[in-house]
């Protein structure tokens, strides 16, 4: 069948106007051509256009192109990836890193809490347009409705946290996904991607409630020390990493990889989070920027599942090989966590230099010192800071996701479930 570009590139086969009663007279000039053709249509059947036979014989070609590439699949190249008539997975085949059982088939599951994690994740979903940034807006725009130390707050928890997210993105999709070997737990990393990224909408959507200048909140990891340092740090512990050609199997690159765990889940998200978490959440128990408040704490569920998450693959690698876990590594490890420590307590004497919502930086200092000593016990190393208390027991509070929200008290838009969508 003719397209209509076919038609109207073709104008010698453009259809003849149907006759009316009484048509006009014919000369026999015409008429000569018109009987040749109905002489020829009585003895044979009518030529196909000639665009329509080079569709037929391309649409042809291409098929049999189809045909020969599938007779043509060799399994062979693909045989550790897939391996026709293979042994069945078994449980004891699965390993954190290193693995060579498929990667693609999610059960048997070997560890259960990674799932589970997984499903607790899904479980925990939100989102930033769920929560009423009115008020918020309205103290933000008031001349007398923050303290310039609340403002800095405000800004400097903003512009770190609206970039970190994404440096914690990029280290788990760049380089964690492809040589973590377990697919229960690559499962969870990705569920974890996807809540890196409604943390950094959450981030832009209160700068863009709030009206803060974009350029200066979204550069503030470049251009302030106290925030920059921090972003530095990270970065420098997934370089190696990200490089495609990185790879696992040797004892040096598996300690690469440990390096790179403990410095995102344990310090990253486990310390650098932590002073800005707790000034936000200080603020919102107070009745002020109580939108933001609420987004930071749906952020901090989240990430204390992360942490959770990042605790147990790093002692699932340490037991699977125990060989990583020298006394030389892990006098470097607490060495990080050490300097993770102290890189928090200067952003906290930064963005709180005098006292402010019932907190300072000494109290601060104390907090992140309590905060090490729990995260290097997490991974079974000596704490370093004797005696230290938590001085904002409200913390552990708000983190303890056993303690129930109800999500939806607080939504004011409409939350559209799968079975409402509209497929058309």
């Amino acid at each position: 069948m003719l397209s209509w570009d076919d038609y109207s590139e073709n104008p010698t086969t453009e259809p003849q106007p149907v006759p009316s009663m009484q048509e006009p007279e014919m000369d026999l000039r015409d008429m000569a051509p018109v009987a040749a053709q109905q002489a020829d249509t009585s003895t044979a059947a009518p030529e196909a256009p000639a665009a329509t036979l080079q569709e037929t014989t391309n649409d042809n070609d291409a098929v049999a192109q189809a045909k020969a590439a599938v007779a043509a699949i060799d399994p062979t190249p693909g045989k550790e990836e897939l391996e026709l008539g293979a042994t069945r997975i078994q449980v004891d085949d699965k390993a954190m890193i290193n693995c060579r059982a498929d990667l693609n088939q999610l059960v048997p599951f070997k560890y259960d809490w990674a799932w589970q994690k997984y499903l607790d994740g899904c479980a925990n979903h939100w989102m930033p347009q769920e929560v009423n940034m009115t008020t918020d807006v309205a103290l933000w725009k008031s001349a007398e409705g923050l303290t310039e130390d609340e403002r800095r707050i405000v800004m400097r928890s903003l512009g770190y946290f609206s970039t970190a997210d994404s440096l914690v993105a990029n280290n788990l999709v760049l380089a964690l996904y492809r040589l973590i070997t377990n697919p229960e737990c690559r499962q969870y990393i990705l569920r974890q991607a996807f809540e890196e990224a409604i943390h950094t909408h959450a981030y832009q959507y209160c700068i863009e409630s709030l009206g803060m200048d974009e350029g200066e909140v979204f550069n503030m990891y470049r251009e302030l020390p106290s925030v920059a340092n921090k972003a530095s740090w990270s970065l420098n512990h997934t370089k190696s990493l990200s490089d495609p050609t990185f790879n696992t199997g040797t004892h040096e690159t598996d300690q690469e990889l440990l390096r790179n765990l403990i410095a995102f889940y344990v310090v990253t998200e486990g310390i650098f989070f932590y002073c800005g978490f707790s000034q936000i959440l200080s603020m919102g128990r107070r009745n002020k920027m109580t939108g933001v408040a609420e987004q930071f704490q749906y952020i901090l569920r989240d990430e204390s599942m992360h942490l959770n998450f990042g605790i147990d693959i790093i002692n699932q690698i340490k037991l699977e090989n125990p060989q990583l876990w020298s006394p030389e590594f892990q006098q470097e490890v607490t060495q990080m966590i050490l300097e993770g420590t102290e890189l928090e307590i200067q952003y906290a004497r930064d963005s709180m230099p005098r006292g402010v919502l019932g907190m300072n930086a000494a109290m601060m200092e104390e907090y992140l010192h309590f905060i090490a000593n729990r995260r290097l016990a997490q991974i079974g190393l000596t704490e370093q800071f004797e005696g230290a208390q938590n001085p904002f027991p409200w913390m552990s509070e708000i983190m303890d996701l056993r303690k129930e929200k109800n999500f939806f008290e607080t939504r004011v838009i409409e939350y559209q479930t799968g079975g409402a969508l509209n497929w058309d």
